[in-house]
C-alpha cells in the first residue's frame, strides 16, 4: 500500500488535540514542574517501543540519564493528587467523546485483570488464581489484582471502542482486621464517583462474577442499572398470587420456583431475529425474555435467554425491567471491548510495567497471601500507602495515555493512517486505527512537533532546553 507523506498540518494537528487535551488535566498538579513532568510522562507513555518500565519513557524521548530518579519521584509525589486526575480525566472523557447512550443511560464496562508481578518486596502482590480458557496463562501467578472501568464511546460511523476511566488494587493489603469489605463492594465504591462525574445515570456491563446484590442494591439507589451473564444453575421465582382475602401472617411474596436452564425446553417462546452482536452478519440467533423474582436482591429482575448457532446457549441478566431485550444482548456483546483495551494496555503502551520496589518491606513468602498492616508500625503502613499510590498513579497515567490514543483514532482515523509511515499485514485505513498505530504515526511525527514547539511556553522551553539530549535531529527528519 502506498503511504501519502503529510504535510506539517497533520502532525501539528495531532500533536495539538494531545496538548489540548492533556492541558485540562492541569489543576490535578500542585506545581508547574509536577505538570511538565507529568506531561513528559504521558508522551512517553503514549509513544515508547517497548514496555520495560520507566526506562523506555527515558529511550524514547532521549532523556538524559540523571532524569531517571525525577521520574521515579512523580510517580511516588502528592504534588500530584491521583483523585482530582481521574476526576479531571473521566469528566474530559464526558465532554469530549461521544459516549453511547442507551435511552437516558451512559454505558460503562467493568473487569477484573490480574498482573503477574515477581516482586518479593512490592506490595499487595499476593498468589492469586486465574481462571482461563487460554493456554499461556497459569492458573496460579503472583501479582496484582486490578479492577478497571471503561466508557464504553462510539463515533458516527459507529465504531465503537472502550475508554480506560480508572483501575485500582483491590486485594494483597488488608489494613484493618475489622474490614470486610469483598472485591464487589470495592468496584462499587471505584464506581460510584466516576459515574457521579459523569453526571448522568450509567449502566454497567460485567460479567457473571458481578451478579450479585452487592453491586446491584447500591447500583439501583443511586439510579444505575446493571447488565451481566448468570450462571445456568441459577433459579427465580415467579410472583406469588395474592389471595382475595388476606390471611393471617405475612402475605406470599416468591411464587413457584424457576430453574432458568429449564425454560430453553421450551422452544416456542423463543423468538428468532437476526443477530444485533457487531461483527456478525447472516447469523440468525433465538432469544426469550421473562421478568421473574430474584432472590438475592428481592425483587424482579429481567432475564434474557439467548440460543446461539455457533457459540451456544448464553443467560443474561438486567436490573432494568424496560430495557430491550436485544439492546441487552448488544451491551452485554460489547463487554469484550474491555478485554482488547487491557491487551493494548499491556503489551502497547505498559500501563501495568511498573517496577517500584520497596527497600523496607519485610520480603513476602511465595505461599503468601494478604499483606495485614494492622500489625505493623505507623511509619511502614505509610510507606506501603506511598507505594500503593505510586502504582495506581503509574495506571491511572496509563489508562490517560491510552484513552487520548483512541480519542486521536476515533477523530482523525485518516490523518493517523497518513503519519503511520510503515507496514502492516492487515491494514484497514477505512477504520479508526488501533493505539499500535496511532502511538508509532506518533512516534515518528514527534521530533518535527518539537522542532516547532508547543504552544505552551513553559513546557517547550522544558522539553526543548532541559530534556531531550538533541532534539536538533528533529531538522534532519524535516529535510528527509
Amino acid at each position: 500500500m502506498l503511504m501519502i507523506r503529510p504535510g506539517r498540518k497533520g502532525w501539528q494537528m495531532l500533536w495539538t488535540m494531545w496538548f489540548d487535551a492533556v492541558g485540562q488535566l492541569r489543576p490535578a498538579c500542585a506545581r508547574s514542574k509536577t505538570y511538565v513532568w507529568m506531561v513528559v510522562v504521558l508522551i512517553g507513555l503514549s509513544i515508547r517501543a517497548d514496555v520495560a518500565g520507566v526506562t523506555s519513557v527515558v529511550r524514547v524521548l532521549g532523556l538524559l540519564p540523571r532524569r531517571y530518579p525525577r521520574l521515579l519521584h512523580l510517580f511516588h509525589s502528592s504534588a500530584l493528587k491521583l483523585d482530582l486526575l481521574t476526576e479531571l480525566w473521566v469528566r474530559w472523557c464526558g465532554q469530549h467523546l461521544t459516549p453511547m447512550t442507551v435511552g437516558p443511560y451512559l454505558v460503562c464496562l467493568a473487569d477484573g485483570l490480574k498482573v503477574p508481578k515477581e516482586g518479593r518486596k512490592m506490595p499487595a502482590v499476593k498468589k492469586l488464581h486465574q481462571v482461563s480458557d487460554n493456554n499461556s496463562k497459569p492458573p496460579f501467578i503472583f501479582g496484582h489484582s486490578f479492577q478497571a472501568i471503561s466508557l464504553l464511546v462510539r463515533t458516527a460511523a459507529g465504531h465503537v471502542a472502550a475508554v480506560p476511566l480508572a483501575a485500582r488494587i483491590h486485594e494483597g493489603v488488608v489494613w484493618s482486621n475489622r474490614d470486610q469489605r469483598t472485591l464487589l463492594d470495592k468496584l462499587v465504591l471505584l464506581f460510584l464517583p466516576l459515574a457521579a462525574t459523569l453526571d448522568a445515570p450509567v449502566i454497567l456491563v460485567a460479567d457473571a462474577y458481578y451478579a450479585s446484590r452487592k453491586v446491584i442494591g447500591p447500583l439501583l439507589a443511586a439510579a444505575h442499572h446493571l447488565v451481566t451473564r448468570i450462571r445456568k444453575n441459577t433459579v427465580a421465582y415467579h410472583p406469588a398470587l395474592q389471595p382475595h382475602r388476606r390471611r393471617r401472617g405475612r402475605p406470599r411474596f416468591y411464587g413457584p420456583r424457576v430453574r432458568l436452564r429449564d425454560l430453553f425446553l421450551d422452544r416456542s417462546a423463543f423468538q428468532t431475529t437476526a443477530s444485533p452482536v457487531y461483527g456478525e452478519h447472516d447469523v440468525v440467533i433465538d432469544y426469550r425474555c421473562v421478568d421473574l423474582l430474584w432472590r438475592p436482591v428481592g425483587r424482579l429482575v429481567r432475564f434474557v435467554l439467548v440460543r446461539h448457532p455457533r457459540r451456544g446457549s448464553i443467560m443474561l441478566l438486567c436490573s432494568d425491567l424496560t430495557m430491550d431485550p436485544l439492546d441487552i444482548i448488544i451491551l452485554y456483546a460489547y463487554r469484550f471491548k474491555i478485554e482488547l483495551g487491557f491487551r493494548h494496555a499491556l503489551h502497547v503502551l505498559g500501563s501495568y510495567a511498573y517496577h517500584f520496589w520497596m527497600m523496607a518491606m519485610t520480603p513476602i513468602r511465595r505461599v503468601s497471601g494478604n499483606q495485614y498492616m494492622h500489625h505493623k508500625s505507623q511509619d511502614y503502613r505509610q510507606q506501603v500507602r506511598r507505594k500503593l499510590h505510586a502504582y495506581h498513579t503509574h495506571v491511572q497515567l496509563g489508562c490517560i495515555a491510552q484513552g487520548l490514543l483512541q480519542y486521536l483514532a476515533l477523530s482523525c482515523g485518516p490523518t493517523v493512517w497518513q503519519l503511520f509511515r510503515s507496514w502492516l499485514r492487515t491494514m484497514h485505513p477505512d477504520r479508526p486505527p488501533s493505539e499500535l498505530v496511532v502511538a508509532h504515526a506518533l512516534r515518528t511525527s514527534l521530533p518535527e512537533f518539537l522542532a516547532a514547539g508547543p504552544s505552551d511556553t513553559i513546557l517547550a522551553k522544558f522539553l526543548r532546553q532541559y530534556l531531550f539530549k538533541a532534539p536538533a535531529h528533529a531538522d534532519q527528519c524535516l529535510a528527509a
